[in-house]
């Protein structure tokens, strides 16, 4: 029973905090530009208001690929939110992600084609870190089930720093964000215009808003794993981590793809293989 009350929660709960944190996050945007921003509650009216305009779409099975997206990411929030395997969840998220990059190809648009290739080399950038994340927080639970790794004696902050830095720097990626907004962006602002998502429009496109809703809270989820033996603690640095994106979002511009894998790849070898190194040899 408390499966299904966690799952009625987690359906309801993260849709909500997700579109209240993509408020304000356009209204601190706003105020660091001088401007004074929309309402907080305006992802709300903008969803509603493409489920109220016409589908156009340049392939049918477009929005095909799209509806699994949305049913991927929120299964993948299920799991892990019900304490599920850890490694299930990666998997559910990763193959959430490729069914977003075959909507994006689909599109045949230019644009949206650039931007499904630019979202597969992220997929190359960030999965490495994601994936030393589960193994680190195996070797200091022994169990890969998150209700497990929730109810560790300590925090896991204090085996796994390095890899929470690595999760920490991708995290502009995940959130589509500068200097990592590469294959998609939340403002129509660079050369791909609104890149992987550009031909899309009406209920399609609200889907994939309301999609990376879940998958924000998902994310956020995996920086709570760090401190959840202190929740609350935990519940503000995971937040503190969200505003950090959005101050370095207006801060920095955006870099070249080679320049975002190449970061990647070297904060993940240096900080989270060093860290499970460093693990490895305290345990022997």
């Amino acid at each position: 029973m408390n499966i299904f009350l966690n799952i009625l929660l987690y359906l309801v709960l993260a849709p909500l905090t997700g579109g209240l944190l993509a408020g304000l996050d356009r209204k601190i945007t706003a105020r660091m530009q001088s401007r004074i921003g929309p309402p907080i509650l305006q992802p709300f009216f903008d969803v509603l208001k493409l489920t109220q305009k016409e589908n156009l779409v340049v392939r049918r099975s477009q929005n095909f690929y799209i509806g699994f997206f949305l049913v991927l990411v929120i299964f993948t929030g299920a799991l892990f939110f019900t304490g599920k395997d850890i490694l299930l969840v990666i998997f559910a998220f990763t193959l959430a992600a490729i069914f977003f990059v075959l909507a994006g190809f689909k599109a045949s648009s230019p644009y949206s084609f650039i931007g499904a290739h630019r979202e597969l080399l992220q997929m190359m950038a960030y999965e490495p870190v994601i994936i030393l994340s589960a193994v680190g927080m195996y070797m200091v639970t022994r169990s890969f089930y998150v209700s497990d790794i929730v109810s560790f004696s300590r925090p896991l902050i204090y085996y796994l720093p390095g890899i929470l830095f690595g999760l920490l720097y991708i995290l502009a990626m995940k959130f589509r964000k500068s200097p990592f907004d590469l294959a998609a962006s939340h403002h129509a602002h660079q050369e791909l215009v609104k890149g992987i998502t550009t031909e899309f429009s009406g209920k399609a496109l609200a889907m994939i808003e309301v999609a990376h809703w879940y998958e924000n809270m998902l994310v956020l989820g995996f920086i709570y794993l760090f401190f959840a033996r202190l929740p609350l603690a935990g519940a503000l640095l995971s937040l503190l981590a969200y505003f950090l994106v959005i101050l370095i979002d207006n801060t920095f511009a955006r870099v070249k793809w080679q320049l975002a894998l190449l970061s990647c790849w070297l904060v993940t070898l240096i900080f989270g293989f060093g860290n499970i190194l460093v693990l490895f040899i305290l345990r022997k």
